[in-house]
């Protein structure tokens, strides 16, 4: 099965060039000139941009939470993702008390079997770390491509873990080339002030964010960062929200510490203003860490151009407002955390990003794909264009523009956080392994064509 390329103007994180590219089986063979060759498919490309496959590394497809679970599964989340170029995302196994960390990945894989449309892999969310279970580490870093693992400051009772279990399994992970990835909030504090909140009265959605300020993350991005130096190993903060916890990444990453940080879209784009909508409305937004003020946009933006900040990443984790969000209709902490966005994040980025000034080309691919593929253990067998590299490739129309709307997306999700949005810049043709799953902006794929992806110890 041989794919040709054409014409098309190639951007990498590093290069900018035109050439054409020429595709076998899964993988790129050939990368050239004016290149004339038989092939099964020929994909013009002319006046098109031609990028990496994007890499979410964060995502929650199918998760339990809050009573309910999110509503994509492994089919419909990873055909949005597709749709809007992303060719691989790293979900979050949930390793819950009592199981072993072995159970926890053999469960989600069963999740998934059959079903993605793109590659995927996983880290693993670990609740219950005795001794025993940290010795499973080994093995999950080494034979089963599972190197990350994600630990939480916040949610009492359900994934927080203290900071001894956290120094211990940071310990533990470093000495296998693995990496923890943070959720840092304060949550015992969080879980004071929303009792307060509640006792008081205060029930609407905007309490949500009233009640997880600032420098609760601060805090506890400061204290993962503290007790990643004392283990001598690298960290990884995900979803960064605001300037008080970039200031804490920033100030370490100074003095040359491993520090990395990810933050979403929706920190770029909204911000609290959106709790005061009429009614329950607010709800749609309620996700952790919480919508935060203005003004911390153009900081978070400031982070991304001087590299403080590494990766744009979603925390996709979607609840229908009918039925699932209204379950905290009277009472704000049992609103669903999470919301819509795995498939939006290259054109949101690109349109508020690229076509904005604020980040060039290059970046751009760097802040969707190639980061995340170099610090998750996926580089260079994705994340660039290069021969040898699995084709993970989108042609992208810089000059199209596209309507956001629940009534088009293909996440399974009765809003957009982004409804009415016209944003510049849209996938048009994506493939995944060599095979075109997206054309035309039309999905031609089928379930299972997406593979488990093992990654490789830093």
């Amino acid at each position: 099965m041989k794919t040709l390329i054409q014409n098309g103007r190639i951007v990498t994180a590093v290069d900018d060039y035109r050439a054409d590219i020429l595709v076998e089986e899964e993988t790129v063979s050939l990368i050239g000139s004016k290149l004339d060759m038989a092939a099964d498919t020929v994909i013009d490309a002319t006046g098109k941009l031609v990028i990496p496959g994007g890499i979410d590394p964060h995502t929650h497809m199918e998760l339990p939470f809050g009573g309910t679970s999110s509503s994509d599964d492994f089919r419909t989340g990873t055909v949005a993702a597709a749709h809007g170029g992303t060719t691989t995302i790293i979900d979050f196994a949930v390793q819950y008390h009592g199981e072993s960390l072995i159970q926890a990945i053999d469960h989600w894989h069963q999740k998934a079997e059959g079903k993605p449309a793109i590659d995927y892999s996983f880290h693993l969310i670990a609740t219950d770390l005795p001794e025993a279970r940290l010795a499973e580490m080994k093995r999950l870093i080494h034979d089963e491509g599972i190197v990350s693992f994600k630990l939480f400051m916040a949610y009492p009772g359900v994934f927080l873990v203290d900071d001894g279990t956290i120094f211990k399994a940071m310990t533990r992970a470093g000495e296998h080339g693995g990496l923890i990835c943070m959720h840092a909030e304060n949550g015992v504090v969080i879980d004071v002030m929303v009792k307060q909140a509640l006792a008081e009265g205060r029930t609407a959605p905007k309490y949500h964010a009233l009640t997880r300020p600032t420098k609760a993350e601060a805090e506890g991005t400061g204290r993962a960062i503290a007790i990643a130096e004392m283990a001598g190993t690298p960290v990884y903060i995900v979803h960064l929200s605001c300037y008080d916890a970039l200031q804490k990444v920033r100030q370490a990453r100074d003095l040359g510490l491993p520090a990395y940080a990810e933050t979403c879209p929706q920190y770029l784009f909204l911000d609290q203003s959106y709790y005061e909508q009429p009614g329950f409305e607010g709800a749609k937004y309620v996700m952790t860490p919480p919508l935060r003020d203005k003004a911390n946009q153009d900081e978070l933006w400031k982070g991304l151009r001087m590299d403080d900040l590494q990766v744009i990443s979603t925390d996709h984790c979607p609840f229908c407002f009918k039925e699932q969000k209204e379950l905290g209709k009277d009472d704000f902490s049992r609103i669903p955390n999470g919301g819509p966005g795995v498939e939006h994040r290259m054109s949101l980025i690109y349109n508020g990003g690229v076509a904005t000034g604020r980040i060039d080309l290059n970046r751009f691919v760097e802040l969707t794909s190639t980061a995340a593929a170099r610090i998750f253990g996926l580089f260079p067998r994705k994340g660039t264009i290069a021969v040898g590299s699995d084709a993970d490739l989108v042609v992208f129309d810089p000059d199209r523009e596209q309507v956001i709307s629940a009534k088009t997306h293909h996440m399974r999700v009765d809003y957009s956080a982004y409804e009415g949005w016209k944003v510049k810049g849209v996938p048009e043709t994506v493939l995944s392994r060599g095979r075109v799953v997206i054309a035309n902006g039309n999905y031609i794929g089928k379930p299972g064509d997406g593979r488990f992806v093992k990654r490789k110890p830093m």
